[in-house]
C-alpha cells in the first residue's frame, strides 16, 4: 500500500524541516549518520577534541571526520593545540576543533541537506 504524503505548503513546523523545528538535543539524537552528529554537536554544543569525541558523539576517529566537514563541505573549523590526558591520565597532544562562527549557518544549511538525504533514503526503503 502506498503512504500518503502531506504536501509540503500544508506541513505544520512539526512535521517539516527537522533541523528548524527540533532542539539541538533532537538533532543531536536523530543525526543520520555520524557525521551529522559531529557537526550537529560542534554547532550547537561546543567544541571537541578526539578523547571527547567518542563519548559524546560515537566518532572514534575524528580527526578523519572534521577534514572530510572541510573539504566536502566547505565548512571551516579552528584546530587549536592542547594537552589532553590520555586514557593513562598521561598528557598528550591533540587537537581542539571548533567551528567557526561564519561557518554556522552554512553549517545549518549543510544538516538540512544531510537530514533531507537521509529522509529520502528512509522512503525508498519503504
Amino acid at each position: 500500500m502506498k503512504k500518503t504524503t502531506i504536501p509540503e505548503e500544508k506541513r505544520s513546523q512539526s512535521q517539516g524541516d527537522i533541523t528548524t523545528s527540533a532542539s539541538p538535543a533532537q538533532l543531536l539524537e536523530t543525526a543520520p549518520t555520524k557525521i551529522a552528529r559531529v557537526l550537529v554537536y560542534v554547532r550547537h554544543f561546543g567544541t571537541l577534541n578526539r578523547f571527547e569525541a567518542p563519548r559524546w558523539v560515537g566518532d572514534t576517529c575524528l580527526n578523519s571526520t572534521i577534514p572530510v566537514l572541510e573539504s566536502s563541505y566547505g565548512l571551516v573549523f579552528e584546530h587549536i593545540p592542547e594537552k589532553s590526558p590520555n586514557n593513562w591520565g598521561e598528557p598528550c597532544d591533540c587537537t581542539r576543533y571548533r567551528l567557526l562562527e561564519s561557518s554556522h549557518e552554512h553549517a545549518d544549511k549543510v544538516l538540512a541537506l544531510m537530514f533531507n538525504r537521509a529522509a529520502k533514503r528512509q522512503k525508498v526503503a519503504a
